[in-house]
């Protein structure tokens, strides 16, 4: 009986995610726990493990495909189960050694499941693209994953690949033809292909040295495919110079990339044409290479931006700076800092004193520890401090679970696996949920002052900046000082300014006089 593969339970804060990579393709055998597929979240890449031995049979939802919680992913058959594929080609075998008349078929006989070929999912800002190339005809035989046909939109030219072994068996979108996003292109039998192509295919064939047909173009004596008219135009290339391999002489974009590559179509500097000479008197080309990348923006980057917009549109944000004199606690440090690397085999850094101080300024102003639920204020009886992280795929916030219990050591020890496992992408979501503050350290990078962003639903975050010495008046006295700016956005609608200078005061009396944290005064 078969078994079903399905995506995890997400949390509450997480809607949905993608099918980032299979790691087992249909027919492959798998044991219990072993790995399967990722499914990517916007906080975390989950793991989904066989929940048995066996063979998976079929994946129902492929790589790049947006699932939700505990969606059906693929099944899983019995250990050694044979799949269908092997069969149907034995029956297009047997079906096309009993007609006499194959070649004169309408359309290729297949013997398999019958698949919609379809054009890919465009984003929003592309409306429709144009069928490239067909690099395939009716009935030829094609492998799983082999490109089929070319779209091009206004910005990039995308791929569609065959879904199977199989061919081809209706063309319905000819080259030149404009499609919409997931529009059918074509349809596809699992197992057929060889020798059954059919009269349209090979009319659509004998068209190719036409002047007009499919989008194409005539340039000169040669015939461009709309991909390869592009790539010229692009480059900047002489038709007359490029080869054509396709049908009657037809430039595809394969013999463009060709010359490309070889730099043997490039137009002559000496002898430009008089329609180029205006355009580039009117444009001048910039000198040397001007390198461009672009790449899908991550669904965790897409998050970040949609709630850091969401924090401005909906919070009455304002920040609030002060200054801190860093003299003390950077002196308690050097004095202890071996000692507290033998004692805990974790170095003392400045993350534990203002972790612990913000615990303790957090108590006395328990509506900077708060949070808005709705119309609701939710008042938190503990204090969970989250601690940005930044890794190569955007910033996330493990949380720190009831740091006012915590002791310097558990806290640094703490926020060093975070940032190995956030950057490893291993954190789990149940680790960045449910805090009630946040702290994010720009001084890291350099930063001197910034004004940190809310991180909803909580009402304030604290932001950390670089230690910058200063002259500074000490007792009447012009003294150069390690000084730090620190910064406390806060939600007006909950917070009064009042409660938010003064928190951030105690925080500043709290690490300028460290014994304090210890005194609890």
């Amino acid at each position: 009986m078969a078994t079903e593969i399905k995506a995890p339970t997400f949390p509450e804060s997480v809607a949905e995610g993608s099918v980032a990579a299979w790691h087992k393709k249909p027919g492959d055998s798998v044991e219990r726990d072993e790995l399967i597929v990722e499914i990517e979240t916007d906080k975390v890449v989950l793991e989904v493990v066989a929940p048995e031995a066996g063979t998976l049979s079929e994946i129902k939802a492929e790589e790049g495909d947006t699932v939700t919680s505990e969606q059906v992913l693929g099944t899983l058959g019995a250990a050694g189960e044979a799949k269908s594929e092997p069969k149907a080609e034995e029956n297009a075998d047997d079906k096309a050694a009993e007609k006499s008349d194959a070649q004169s078929a309408p359309k290729a006989e297949a013997s398999g499941k019958t698949h919609d070929v379809k054009a890919p999912t465009f984003p929003e800002s592309i409306q429709e693209g144009t069928v490239a190339t067909w690099h395939k005809k009716v009935g030829e035989a094609v492998k799983r994953d082999e490109v089929l046909v070319d779209i091009e939109t206004d910005k990039v030219v995308l791929e569609v690949v065959a879904p199977a072994d199989g061919a081809l068996a209706e063309i319905k979108a000819e080259e030149g033809a404009q499609v919409e996003s997931e529009a059918v292109l074509a349809s596809f039998a699992e197992g057929a292909g060889g020798d059954a192509a059919p009269d349209k295919a090979e009319a659509s064939a004998s068209q190719g040295s036409g002047d007009d047909q499919g989008g194409d173009e005539k340039v000169g004596d040669k015939i461009l495919a709309p991909a390869a008219r592009k790539m010229v135009a692009e480059h900047d290339l002489d038709v007359a110079k490029i080869e054509g391999t396709g049908k009657g002489g037809r430039v595809l974009k394969e013999d463009v990339q060709k010359a490309v590559k070889e730099g043997a179509a490039q137009k002559s500097k000496a002898a430009p044409t008089s329609a180029a000479a205006p355009a580039a008197a009117a444009a001048p080309v910039a000198e040397g290479e001007r390198p461009e990348k672009r790449v899908p923006m991550s669904r965790l980057r897409k998050t970040i931006a949609k709630r850091l917009v969401e924090a401005q549109q909906t919070a009455a944000m304002l920040t609030t700076y002060n200054e801190v004199d860093m003299g003390a606690v950077m002196d308690l440090r050097a004095q202890y800092k071996d000692t507290f690397l033998k004692a805990h085999d974790t170095k003392l850094g400045f993350m534990g004193f203002f972790v612990k101080a913000a615990s303790e300024a957090l108590k006395r102003f328990p509506d900077v520890n708060a949070s808005i639920d709705g119309g609701d204020i939710v008042y938190h009886g503990y204090q969970d401090i989250g601690v940005a992280v930044s890794t190569d795929r955007g910033l996330v916030v493990p949380v720190l679970r009831d740091t006012d219990s915590m002791k310097i050591a558990d806290v640094e020890k703490t926020i060093v696996d975070f940032g190995k496992r956030a950057r490893a992408g291993k954190l789990g979501i149940d680790e960045m949920q449910g805090g009630t503050f946040t702290i994010t350290n720009g001084g890291i990078f350099g930063s001197l002052m910034s004004t940190p962003i809310l991180n909803p639903p909580q009402t304030a975050i604290l932001g950390m900046h670089k230690i910058q010495e200063r002259p500074m008046a000490v007792n009447g006295k012009v003294e150069i000082r390690p000084m730090m700016y620190l910064a406390v956005s806060y939600d007006h609608r909950m917070i009064d300014g009042k409660d938010a200078v003064q928190f951030l005061v105690t925080m500043k009396e709290l690490l300028e006089d460290p014994a304090r944290l210890l005194l609890d005064v």
